[in-house]
C-alpha cells in the first residue's frame, strides 16, 4: 500500500516554501506580519523543520532518499550562508545547520519506518 505521492510531493514544496519563507525573511518582517510560529528554541524549529521536509519527501520520492537528504542540507547550509547576510541580517549558525541534518536523519528514520510499516501491512 502506498500513499499517494503526488499529494506527498506538493506537500513536500509546500512545506519547502514555508520554511524557506520564515528562515529568510528578516525578523522585523516576521514580527510586522505577526509571525511568531514554532518552537521556544530556534535549533528545535530547524530540527523538526527539516524532519518534516524529509519525511515528506521520503514518502513522495522513496527511490531517491540519498538525492533528498543531499538536497535538503544543501538548502540547510544556504539558508545560513544567506542568514548571515547584510539583506536578510539574522545570524549564521553552523549548529542550526547540525540541528537541519539532526532533522533530516530524524526524518529519515521516521519514513523509513512508515514505509516497512506499509510494507508488512501489505
Amino acid at each position: 500500500m502506498r500513499f499517494y505521492p503526488a499529494v506527498e510531493r506538493i506537500a513536500f514544496f509546500a512545506t519547502l516554501a514555508a520554511v524557506l519563507a520564515l528562515a529568510l525573511l528578516p525578523i522585523p518582517r516576521l514580527e510586522e506580519y505577526g509571525i511568531d510560529i514554532g518552537f521556544r528554541s530556534d535549533k528545535l524549529n530547524h530540527a523538526s523543520a527539516f524532519a518534516v521536509m524529509t519525511f515528506l519527501g521520503g514518502l513522495g520520492w522513496p527511490d531517491r532518499k540519498t538525492r533528498l537528504i543531499v538536497f535538503l542540507a544543501m538548502i540547510g547550509a544556504a539558508i545560513e550562508v544567506l542568514q548571515g547576510t547584510a539583506l536578510i541580517r539574522r545570524d549564521l549558525d553552523v549548529f542550526d545547520w547540525f540541528a537541519d541534518c539532526a532533522g533530516i536523519a530524524c526524518g529519515l528514520v521516521a519514513v523509513i519506518c512508515v514505509n516497512w510499516i506499509l510494507r508488512r501491512r501489505g
